[in-house]
């Protein structure tokens, strides 16, 4: 059975933040805010976490996973940035996008196309998602909580408890927070790709 925290969307209660990061840390599965849409996290060096969003998401080992970062510095530790992509995330992060960049070897490898060794990366702009990741000191394992055969992420915390509470450890309600997935912009090649058109505005990378 899940737990369900109520965390205020601008001003996060540490307490419950502690709780929230204490279960990732424990290999526990959450469902969290942020800018775009909620999303299913898990702590990135967790198999058996991994796993289980694998199954809720019925996702293959294609999924191209997302490692949630508080800041740009962070990012660089696990993806690897020259100048011209400093430059660009510098100027869209934090916000709705996420990078795919080459992944260094600090990302375990299962969470990468095991084609291409790539990662996505993205900086929200959610006092949740920021206020978990800050706490936990490094990125947290995510996915947009989409379910199967669906197209639009959900959007109800309560509606996510009722259907999720044995798959998931705990559910942070956090208010609505959208439900447009974020822009994915690939950042491997000279040329930017946008891969989605979402709620970040991707006219800089046409």
């Amino acid at each position: 059975m899940s737990q369900f925290f109520q965390i205020h969307p601008e001003n996060p209660q540490q307490r419950l933040i502690n709780q929230a990061v204490e279960i990732i840390n424990k290999g526990g599965v959450v469902i969290y805010p942020t800018d775009c849409a909620y999303a299913l996290g898990c702590h990135l060096g967790d198999k058996a976490a991994v796993e289980k969003i694998k199954r809720i998401r019925q996702l293959d080992d294609k999924h191209n996973f997302t490692l949630v970062c508080r800041d740009l510095s962070e990012i660089s530790t696990y993806a690897k940035v020259d100048n011209t992509v400093y430059r660009l995330l510098k100027a869209h992060t934090p916000g709705a996008y996420t990078f795919i960049l080459n992944a260094t070897s600090e990302v375990p490898r299962r969470l990468l196309h095991p084609k291409r060794r790539t990662i996505g990366i993205r900086v929200p702009e959610n006092p949740i998602a920021l206020a978990l990741t800050e706490t936990l000191g490094e990125p947290i394992m995510s996915t947009s909580l989409i379910m199967p055969g669906e197209d639009m992420p959900l959007m109800d915390p309560y509606e996510m408890r009722e259907m999720l509470q044995h798959q998931v450890d705990l559910v942070i309600d956090g208010g609505y927070c959208g439900m447009e997935a974020t822009s994915v912009i690939n950042l491997v090649e000279d040329v930017p790709e946008v891969i989605r058109q979402g709620a970040g505005d991707t006219s800089d990378f046409i």
